[in-house]
């Protein structure tokens, strides 16, 4: 077998060297890509609504409609986390850009400290878009000692742009449901659904 002259080998090496670096430089870019994916579907999630995601508003509505919607109220736990969890009320009648407060209540099963976080959405989703959230146990983490029960409240409105809407108009309830999971469950169960969904073309 003929060997390559000298001044050939050098350039070779470096031909591979640059590939090498390329492909080390795709394969940390598409690390990146995959912890950014969560984040940026999140973001995604809460500008459009998609997927029933709710809105976060900055100030209480400041007009209320003459049109009354009933709202439900759902309540469910991973089976990873020793909580019960259920709404205070089921269910209630409201009026489009009425600001209201509804209750959840959580306890503590189990004889250890236990932190839990909430995954939510509004149904019908294209309601997603309207329903708005000025508090929320939602928004942070949430503790229980052993056996400790709490009450945790969400204050809300309906936009009133929702009665204006062709795709909501006709929609006379709609079902607030959160899901708790510990900590680390509820991460992974976020790269999950985004992921699911990325994939599904959604």
């Amino acid at each position: 077998m003929t060997s390559l002259p000298a001044t050939i080998r050098p350039d070779i090496s470096r031909k591979h060297r640059a590939v090498g670096l390329a492909c080390a430089a795709v394969a940390a870019g598409m690390v990146g890509m995959s912890y950014a994916a969560v984040p940026l579907y999140r973001m995604f999630c809460q500008v459009t609504g998609f997927g029933g995601t709710t809105q976060v508003a900055v100030a209480p509505s400041t007009k209320v409609l003459n049109q009354a919607i009933v709202m439900r109220f759902d309540a469910n736990v991973s089976d990873a986390l020793a909580w019960k969890f259920e709404p205070v009320e089921r269910k209630f009648d409201m009026k489009i850009g009425e600001n209201r407060l509804a209750n959840y209540r959580a306890t503590n099963l189990s004889d250890q400290t236990l932190t839990g976080t909430a995954t939510f959405n509004v149904s019908p989703e294209a309601a997603g878009i309207y329903f708005n959230k000025i508090e929320c146990f939602c928004f942070t983490e949430q503790t229980l000692k052993p056996g400790q029960s709490v009450d945790m409240p969400v204050s809300f409105f309906v936009d009133p742009a929702f009665a204006d809407d062709p795709n909501t108009a006709k929609i006379t309830q709609l079902t607030l449901s959160y899901t708790f999971y510990p900590v680390a469950g509820a991460k992974a169960a976020a790269r999950a659904g985004a992921k699911g969904t990325m994939e599904g073309g959604g």
